[in-house]
């Protein structure tokens, strides 16, 4: 299995930035990462995946162009970029792994990630 810890949270300006990353230890082979949020009173939502090969994305239309997610497999870690950020996206962000078969293995479902860190906070002030 794998553990997961996200760090890089915080408090920042609308307009500023942050980056998140999540370190993972334990069995890291072959597992695409997710990113998920949730905002106090909301479900969990996705954010961005980004598969074991590190060659595919994907984004929640809300984050196009302002976030990006990538990963470095011989550190890892993924990390995520958050830029121009906005009040709306104050929210808690996890990270999530997921075991593969193959370079792809997507998925912006929840259900589909088996292990989670533990959340790191970020609020976002107007």
């Amino acid at each position: 299995q794998v553990q997961l810890v996200e760090s890089g949270g915080g408090l920042v300006q609308a307009g500023g930035s942050l980056r998140l990353s999540c370190a993972a230890s334990g069995r890291t082979f072959s597992i695409a990462m997710g990113w998920f949020r949730q905002a106090p009173g909301k479900m969990r939502e996705f954010v961005a995946a980004i598969s074991w090969s590190g060659a595919n994305t994907y984004y929640v239309d809300s984050v196009k162009g302002r976030f990006t997610i990538s990963r470095d497999n011989a550190k890892n870690t993924v990390w995520l970029q958050l830029s121009s950020l906005k009040p709306e996206d104050t929210a808690v962000y996890y990270c999530a792994a997921r075991y593969v078969f193959g370079a792809g293995g997507m998925s912006h479902a929840s259900s589909d990630y088996r292990y989670w860190g533990q959340g790191t906070q970020v609020t976002v002030s107007s």
